[in-house]
């Protein structure tokens, strides 16, 4: 692997690229990436298990000190009563140990966690039985472009800028061990529908100025949106209450992302594309530079001559969503 410092040249880069492609066990035809067909979930983790490791590589030496510590919060089997789980719903503060007992579990995921981007919400649920944790979820906001959802709500593109702003999504959703084999994953998804969360919400944005046009608006939480770790989820479904479905299918992802640039080679692509690649223009109050991962990819992939539909990595995730509202209230 090229060190931070050192710019790969074009031709090295693209060697870079295929062969951290191929180490992650993606098959590359006529400069796309194939996968098999009917692939299974365990598949679909070996595909992500190198930007696991990386991600682990990176944290390890802030989270090991406390480890001991954090790793108390992690039940033993025999420390539950199953017959009196009681969730308890803890708002995540910056700079607390609370804080680093998220991203310690998070750290945990069979695929690499996001840190969220934009406004984010992060909530612990502990077993007030125990003092254990149960699961955790996180919410950012929600992706501009997702066909699926606009069709859903009904929206055009003015309505959309307009009302975007009251959906999160949960970038992360879920329960740990052993919590997760007692189906408290369904737990931890209908806990984030909560009063408490929505009312979380209501306070952190309450008097909130936009960034761009300096405006505040009434945080209402509408809507949570999510997708699939890995292809169909099981998670989400048949999650009701008198007979209310609240989350539901609203279509899958084409496939795309940059999770599988994320393993180590991406610190060469980022080299590369501040010396030789342009950002695209934006909002100059939103500072200078790259505006995602994905942009640095795709600009690193242009000029080195490889195909962009790289960025295609073919896994296509559920995207679910549960309303909190009538969906007439997002067209207003």
């Amino acid at each position: 692997m090229v060190t931070k410092n050192c710019i790969p040249s074009k031709s090295k880069l693209r060697e870079l690229i295929i062969k951290s492609l191929r180490k992650q066990g993606f098959r590359i035809r006529q400069g796309h990436i194939v996968l098999p067909e009917n692939p299974t979930k365990e598949y679909y983790r070996k595909l992500h298990t190198l930007a696991v490791e990386k991600k682990l590589s990176m944290a390890e030496p802030y989270i090991r000190k406390y480890e001991n510590k954090l790793i108390e919060y992690i039940a033993n089997g025999d420390e539950i009563d199953v017959y009196n789980i009681s969730p308890k719903i803890v708002l995540v503060e910056p700079d607390t140990e609370n804080a680093l007992l998220f991203r310690y579990a998070c750290l945990h995921w069979s695929i690499p966690v996001s840190a969220g981007y934009g406004r984010r919400l992060r909530f612990l649920v502990f077993d007030e039985n125990n003092n254990k944790l149960i699961g955790l979820f996180g919410l950012g906001d929600p992706v501009f472009a997702l066909k699926a959802r606009d069709n859903l709500i009904g929206w055009d593109l003015e309505m959309k800028k307009k009302q975007l702003y009251h959906i999160m999504d949960a970038y992360v959703l879920g329960a740990v061990p052993p919590y997760n084999h007692l189906l408290c994953g369904k737990l931890i998804a209908m806990l984030a529908l909560s009063n408490e969360v929505r009312k979380a919400f209501y306070k952190k944005y309450l008097n909130h100025v936009s960034l761009i046009k300096k405006k505040k608006r009434l945080p209402y939480l509408v809507m949570l949106t999510t997708t699939s770790a890995l292809g169909r989820s099981s998670l989400y479904n048949r999650i009701s209450v008198d007979g209310f479905k609240y989350w539901n299918n609203i279509g899958f992802t084409q496939g795309s992302g940059d999770f599988h640039f994320s393993n180590g080679i991406y610190e060469s692509l980022r080299s590369f594309a501040e010396r030789y690649c342009e950002p695209t223009a934006k909002q100059s109050i939103w500072g200078t530079g790259y505006r995602n991962k994905r942009e640095v990819v795709k600009k690193c992939l242009q000029k080195i001559g490889l195909n962009t539909d790289l960025l295609y990595h073919g896994i296509k995730r559920e995207i679910i969503a549960a309303p909190l509202a009538q969906l007439s209230h997002l067209r207003g």
